[in-house]
């Protein structure tokens, strides 16, 4: 969010949310630009109405994993989770394609290298806490990637 804009001003955005319809507009399935349109022409009005669903950007997930012969059921390159087993541990225990593994059992694993992670992943049984974030949204508030303001 712009910060002193008119979302963050109003107190009832947060990071990660996403908005369902604007003033009745379902955006639900709409382009990208086609969103972004719709905003940029409301920018003269002083009260819109948004239909949101709260979306918060970290993710909580428990996988548990009896003993190593289970495997864990998702692969990991430089943090992220590219693919996913359908129907293993992993999926059960709400990993997610395309999130940044933030944090493994309490300890944050952000400037770890990849082969560390994938170490301690390949060590882990029992109750396996991790936090994940979409991709996306770890580069913008890494600063990897600047955000588009509409």
């Amino acid at each position: 969010m712009m910060h002193a804009g008119p979302a963050e001003k109003s107190g009832r955005l947060n990071i990660g949310d996403q908005i369902m319809s604007i003033n009745g507009t379902s955006l639900v399935g709409l382009p990208l630009s086609t969103c972004q349109s719709i905003i940029k022409g409301l920018k003269t009005q002083s009260r819109i109405k948004l239909n949101i669903v709260r979306c918060p950007p970290v993710t909580t997930v428990l996988i548990r994993r009896p003993d190593l012969r289970y495997q864990l059921g998702f692969s990991v390159q430089n943090g992220i989770i590219c693919s996913l087993m359908r129907g293993g541990i992993a999926e059960r225990g709400g990993v997610r394609v395309g999130h940044r593994i933030i944090e493994i059992n309490g300890q944050s694993v952000v400037a770890t290298p990849h082969e560390k992670i994938v170490h301690i992943l390949s060590n882990a049984v029992g109750e396996i806490h991790m936090k994940t974030m979409p991709a996306a949204m770890y580069r913008l508030l890494t600063a990897q990637e600047q955000p588009v303001y509409i």
